[in-house]
């Protein structure tokens, strides 16, 4: 590879990493499988085009005198791209720990953050302009060609290598994450996607309310919500952990039956104590839960009592908990993702 073509690829190589990593906190089902694959792919490809980047920089690296003002952010970046890739094989090779209050699928996650940042930033300040030669020699395509072809058959082989080698990371799910306390009723871990700590709420005082684009406002208390419908379905929680459950509640289309959706309402948004909120398309609410039940044992607070949300095939976080609200609307809602950063700073979130 020539070196502008070495820089770019890398460029490119980190910008799809990063692309296909935050595409995972979206992709639940086996449909979406390919996500991670790619992700998988694409950090051994990263790690071949590095080393080709090493072998021409290291002279550089070793020599203190020739380094310049660019060189302390370039080393800054390899160190968090060794660090982003060390534990992504550590925890897809089964080293399922935490520390620092996160998993190390957490940090991986904040690794590769601080890589899109610091590499691409690096890239900007280094790289010259392609040239056609970079990207249409010969030579340039078949290093792209073998690279790719190395990538992919890392990622076919990973999960057979594991197994004869009797390691844990041969048994975790297509999304990377591992079981746990799967049909134990309550005792599976407690998480909220950033920092929700709410208070407990009253289950005698506790009402959820569906209005909105619809013919009948309702209330409704945890008795109303209990009316024995059960669903199957895993908690992938991004964190790193799946567990799944017979969660018992009412399911949503139901409630939307009994209050009259009107002709405008097309999404419905699930709102929590806190003031976080998911919104979904109203063909594909109608198939969720909303639990009151875990097994046969109701919803502990920290998992969500008295109701929360149950939503196959979609990673933990749209699996709204502390539910208040169900609210139809004519139009998708745009400011889903944010309230899952701010509802932790509203006096709800804080416990308040």
């Amino acid at each position: 590879m020539t070196p502008r073509g070495t820089d770019w690829s890398l460029a490119l190589l980190v910008a799809l990493g990063l692309a296909t990593g935050l595409s995972t906190w979206f992709a639940g089902s086996r449909e979406s499988a390919w996500v991670f694959a790619a992700h998988a792919a694409l950090g051994v490809a990263l790690a071949l085009v590095l080393v080709w980047k090493l072998r021409r920089v290291w002279p550089r690296i070793v020599a203190a005198s020739r380094w310049d003002g660019r060189t302390g952010m370039g080393l800054a970046a390899l160190l968090v791209v060794a660090a982003a890739l060390g534990s992504g094989v550590a925890w897809s090779s089964g080293a399922n720990v935490a520390f620092g209050g996160m998993s190390l699928l957490g940090w991986h996650v904040v690794l590769g953050l601080a890589l899109g940042g610091l590499g691409l930033a690096h890239a900007r300040a280094r790289t010259r302009p392609l040239r056609a030669v970079d990207a249409r020699d010969r030579r340039q395509l078949l290093a792209a060609a073998g690279v790719s072809a190395a990538a992919v058959t890392a990622w076919a082989l990973q999960r057979p290598t594991q197994r004869a080698l009797g390691l844990a990371g041969a048994h975790r799910r297509f999304t990377g994450s591992y079981a746990t306390g799967s049909f134990a009723g309550d005792d599976f871990p407690v998480t909220s996607w950033v920092a929700d700590r709410p208070r407990v709420l009253d289950a005698a005082a506790y009402r959820l309310r569906v209005r909105g684009a619809v013919d009948r406002p309702g209330a409704l208390s945890v008795a109303d919500l209990d009316r024995g419908d059960e669903l199957v379905a895993t908690l992938d929680c991004t964190g790193g952990f799946a567990s799944t459950q017979r969660w018992r509640g009412v399911r949503l289309g139901r409630l939307l039956d009994e209050a009259g959706v009107a002709n405008s309402g097309a999404h419905v948004r699930v709102v929590s104590h806190t003031g976080y909120r998911w919104s979904f398309a109203l063909a594909d609410a109608r198939d969720l839960l909303l639990a009151t039940h875990v097994g046969d044992e109701p919803l502990t607070h920290g998992h969500g009592a008295p109701c929360r949300l149950v939503v196959p095939g979609h990673r933990g976080f749209q699996w709204v908990k502390w539910v208040t609200r169900v609210e139809v609307h004519p139009d998708a809602d745009l400011g889903a993702a944010a309230s899952t950063v701010w509802s932790s700073l509203t006096p709800e979130g804080r416990g308040r």
